[in-house]
């Protein structure tokens, strides 16, 4: 068995103990595959292994300009189509989460990824309406699952909107952008967090922010919060999406 294999098969098994503990199905959390800067042979390996939701994103160019050293050329460039390129080489029935930030102006490019199942970072009401539009450009034939992005600890380095904005937000993707599917709200806990301090946070304001919306429109939101470091805490809080990528594929270089 493989590296990647066994990984996969470790991270299962505590995304499933982690559920039983909470009382919870194994079954009613998904596991992402962070998959980013990974060659499609490591994710060909995860396929194969039974594993079909896999999170990429459009790499940001200024951040990829950013690092320390750079990075060459090519490989700046060739990061913006990631998810593009691999939904293009990889079996048709592998669910595509975007996790990236999404620029306004990559909209069109995801909009036409037939197997995209989420977008999990919609950051405002400007960027659900333009990706609403590019959805209808595409000819989406279903509605787009998409997450709200909320920054629930206030670092600047994150992107999303203010958990007060929420309800405001979430209104105007119900009742004004029909290509698309309001499935959750998405945060990202604070790092290096000591999960003995007691339950964090960011995780119990997504779900209040979750609770607020079903007050107001009687719906049942999934959460999307927790990753490699917390994802069985956030399991414990009630997480239904946990995005996990070096637990399973080692360290991504560059961390782009």
């Amino acid at each position: 068995m493989s590296a990647i294999a066994a990984n996969l098969a470790e991270c299962r098994a505590r995304v499933a103990a982690a559920a039983t503990a909470a009382a919870r199905a194994p079954e009613q959390v998904r596991l992402v595959a962070v998959s980013k800067t990974k060659p499609v042979e490591d994710l060909m390996v995860a396929y194969n292994e039974g594993q079909r939701h896999f999170g990429e994103n459009l790499a940001h160019t200024s951040t990829l300009y950013r690092l320390h050293p750079p990075l060459p050329l090519l490989y700046r460039m060739s990061q913006v189509q990631e998810l593009v390129d691999k939904a293009a080489q990889m079996p048709s029935d592998i669910q595509w989460h975007f996790i990236g930030t999404l620029q306004s102006n990559k909209c069109k490019l995801v909009a036409v990824i037939p197997n995209l199942f989420a977008v999990e970072t919609v950051d405002g009401i400007k960027k659900a309406d333009t990706l609403h539009k590019a959805l209808v450009q595409a000819q989406r034939a279903t509605p787009l699952n998409v997450f709200v992005q909320l920054n629930t600890s206030g670092e600047e380095s994150k992107g999303g909107i203010l958990p007060t904005e929420t309800l405001q937000v979430a209104t105007h993707i119900l009742e004004k952008c029909p290509t698309l599917k309001l499935a959750g709200l998405m945060t990202i806990g604070s790092p290096g967090r000591d999960a003995t301090g007691g339950p964090n946070p960011d995780f119990k304001c997504l779900s209040d922010c979750r609770d607020l919306i079903k007050a107001a429109h009687g719906i049942d939101l999934e959460l999307s919060m927790g990753m490699s470091d917390d994802f069985e805490h956030a399991i414990e809080m009630g997480s239904t999406n946990v995005r996990v990528g070096s637990v399973i594929f080692g360290a991504r270089a560059g961390k782009v």
